[in-house]
């Protein structure tokens, strides 16, 4: 029988070169190739044959300036880990670009499902069908794409259900009258449409709230400070802001502070824990919540789900109602989650 043990070979070192002196430099190379040589034993006697890394879930999502996508980026991220798989986070900013070629990476580095808040509806779904046809299939949150049966889930809140709570409690605030100012998404986001048209379907039934200004802030907080300034100078009756997003409700609440208008009504979207201080603090007076955290996770609880059976046990489209949030509830508030 032959002996097929492997066998170490050691490197030729001249210790002893043509002067006669011992050389330490082969000396060196000596130590280290034995230290080396040590350490590759130790590891091959505790790693188990056939170990590998975890599987991995890649994470995308717009820019975590916003703590709304930070908040999903987090949830996901600690509900992969407890489940056992690897992360790779990625941020594509609301560019389509630097997404698709974020989808090309997570494809090269063998991910085993892709949990996506997307950059655009129409502009993802030609991402979404080159991960459906590596076998990488894509889990959507927040934000919908155009097309059913490429994503296997498209988790996002009841946006619509959402926008109407707020739309209520702005109604209200305003006792039904007065001229007001809106601050809409980015207008490539399926969801600055959706909320605009559930505010409307509300706000327009009362013909005594007037709309003086409507302006896209891009869900920018900067951008917000700027647009709400400028409706300042042209409207300086206005008694009442309803915005998108909270992000750019921190902005307008930031240029109205700044003018010496306290007394303007500023509704936000979203629950962010910014917008819960300053509700508490008598400034902006509501906000609607969006579980964004718990969205998350439960994109990667369907994501094993559909990784071991071929199934999620739930339909493609899933909606998550809406929570308003005002100085009764905004102590309960915590990163995009209500606690008992």
């Amino acid at each position: 029988m032959t002996d097929e043990r492997s066998t170490i070979a050691f490197p030729r070192v001249d210790l002893q070169p043509a002067s006669g002196q011992i050389d330490p430099g082969g000396i060196s190379v000596l130590k280290n190739f034995l230290l080396s040589t040590a350490t590759a034993a130790i590891l091959a006697i505790s790693m188990p044959l056939g170990a590998s890394a975890a599987d991995l879930i890649a994470i995308m999502t717009p820019s975590h300036d916003n703590p709304f996508f930070k908040a999903e980026s987090e949830g996901a991220a600690a509900k992969a880990k407890e489940l056992g798989y690897d992360t790779l986070i990625l941020v594509h900013d609301d560019d389509a670009n630097k997404q698709s070629q974020m989808f090309d990476t997570a494809i090269a580095r063998g991910a085993k499902a892709i949990i996506l808040d997307n950059a655009g509806a129409a502009a993802t779904t030609a991402a979404v069908q080159k991960a459906k046809d590596a076998k990488i299939p894509t889990f959507l949150i927040d934000r919908e794409i155009n097309e059913s049966g490429i994503a296997v889930s498209q988790i996002v809140s009841n946006n619509y259900q959402g926008a109407q709570l707020g739309a209520e409690e702005f109604v209200k605030l305003m006792e039904e009258k007065g001229p007001y100012a809106e601050l809409v998404g980015r207008e490539a986001d399926t969801n600055a449409g959706i909320r605009s048209g559930g505010y409307h379907d509300v706000i327009d039934q009362y013909p005594d709230l007037k709309l003086v200004a409507k302006q896209s802030a891009n869900w920018s907080q900067t951008e917000a400070f700027e647009k709400m300034q400028t409706i300042l100078q042209a409207n300086p009756e206005i008694k009442g802001v309803i915005s998108g997003n909270d992000t750019m409700a921190m902005g307008a609440w930031a240029a109205l502070e700044a003018a010496g208008r306290k007394d303007v009504i500023v509704v936000g979207f979203d629950g962010s824990n910014d917008v819960r201080d300053s509700i508490k603090a008598g400034g902006i007076k509501a906000t609607v919540l969006q579980p964004a955290y718990r969205q998350a996770q439960l994109a990667v609880e369907q994501a094993k789900a559909y990784l071991d059976t071929g199934k999620t046990g739930a339909e493609e489209k899933q909606l998550m109602d809406c929570v308003l949030i005002n100085a009764d509830n905004a102590d309960k508030l915590e990163t995009f989650l209500l606690k008992d």
